[in-house]
């Protein structure tokens, strides 16, 4: 009895959220299930009226978008690019960033990975780039890999192994996607995956490029 109410209660667990850590060995794969909104200002589905730059654009395969009323200052974000070198968000100042946190062993985040790199692919240039962020331990080949297996020939690597990326932005699932202003400020979050290679999710990133950066008149 107490052997069934245990099991019961971790499937009752996972799906409330997916899981936001890799196993001990970082190499197998865990359910995804629908993720819980994170804190903060916003309108998690379309309809629900908010100001802001994406505000009623979190329709279709964005419906999941959490929209921000109000860009939300982000902390200090730092990674290392494909060579080892130091990166930050500040590097990317001046563009529109999609932040997509990501891991090896997620399988949506495999099945997502090729939208990531057609948005790149066609969006991708002075005013806006896609910042997919690898969360694997044990060295960068293993996501470099990945980047190659998926065909996302596009999208440079960049690697974060401390898990304080994850923290930094209070995640809650895998994939984490954040879109990011000219300021580097948050202006919508996407937890779980997503078409990001569609007319939809296209025109999120067409209204964040357009919008005016703050101070602009």
């Amino acid at each position: 009895m107490y052997l069934v109410a245990g099991l019961l209660a971790a499937i009752a667990g996972f799906a409330t959220v997916y899981v936001s850590f890799a196993p001990p060995d970082n190499g197998k794969s865990q359910p995804s299930e629908t993720p819980s909104v994170p804190e903060g200002e916003g309108t998690p589905a379309s309809g629900q009226g908010a100001g802001g730059v994406l505000a009623g654009l979190n329709k279709g395969p964005m419906a999941p978008l959490l929209v921000r009323s109000k860009p939300l200052d982000l902390p200090p974000i730092e990674f290392a690019d494909g060579e080892g070198a130091a990166k930050s968000l500040a590097d990317f100042k001046g563009k529109v960033v999609l932040l997509n946190i990501w891991a090896s062993w997620c399988v949506p985040c495999r099945e997502e990975m090729p939208a990531l790199d057609k948005l790149e692919t066609e969006l991708g240039g002075k005013d806006f780039a896609v910042v997919a962020v690898n969360i694997d331990k044990g060295g960068p080949d293993k996501a470099r890999d990945f980047l190659a297996e998926t065909g996302a020939t596009h999208l440079p690597l960049y690697t974060e192994p401390s898990s304080k990326l994850f923290a930094a932005l209070k995640a809650v699932g895998m994939p984490t996607t954040l879109v990011l202003d000219r300021d580097g400020r948050e202006i919508g979050r996407l937890v779980g995956p997503a078409d990001w290679s569609s007319p939809e999710a296209k025109r999120v990133i067409e209204a964040a490029i357009a919008a005016k950066p703050a101070g602009a008149s």
